[in-house]
């Protein structure tokens, strides 16, 4: 099957709606806490690649996933983008933003000042080269499908068939809490 032939490809670049994932639980380096650093990441999305953010759900704490009594809390939130980007670029660009933000990676899962997060590009479903398309374990995360409902209520992850609503239901409870609109500044 040819890229063409994938519903969500035109010309080889993905089509479609795009979903990002923004959390953190440490301060950013310029001493913000993450609340704002996910806020300022929210309004980088917007043209980056030339896509445009056209939604935003609520801030969400979350409690960090293992659990731990020593990691701060996180703040998560998704963003819907519009437009055709490449996978590889965006992946790249999105790596840029983290890093602005003091973004490192000491370990897997390890506390960071922000995180972004590829979940889905419109209807593609790829395993190589990064990013895997969708996010392998965005479906099993309350803490990115809660707020993804918020953005796309309707959205259908590509390689399940499963509605964000049927996906959710399918999950044990997690702590977790509004803490903030929308806004991304």
């Amino acid at each position: 099957m040819t890229s063409a032939a994938i519903p969500g490809w035109r010309s080889g670049i993905p089509d479609g709606d795009v979903l990002i994932a923004i959390g953190a639980n440490l301060p950013g380096r310029d001493g913000a806490a993450p609340l704002a650093t996910c806020r300022a990441a929210a309004v980088a999305l917007d043209g980056v690649c030339g896509l445009r953010l056209i939604a935003l759900s609520r801030w969400w704490e979350t409690a960090p996933e293992p659990p731990s009594d020593t990691t701060p809390w996180y703040v998560n939130g998704v963003a819907r983008l519009r437009g055709a980007a490449e996978p590889g670029p965006l992946l790249l660009a999105l790596q840029g933003i983290e890093a602005a933000a003091g973004r490192e990676r000491p370990y897997r899962n390890a506390p960071r000042t922000l995180d972004l997060d590829i979940v889905a590009m419109g209807g593609l479903v790829r395993e190589a080269p990064d990013p895997v398309l969708p996010h392998p374990r965005a479906y099993v995360r309350r803490f990115v499908l809660e707020p993804l409902r918020e953005v796309w209520p309707g959205w259908v992850h590509p390689a399940t068939g499963q509605g964000v609503a049927a996906l959710l239901a399918g999950l044990p409870p997690a702590p977790m809490r509004v803490i903030g609109s929308g806004a991304a500044a």
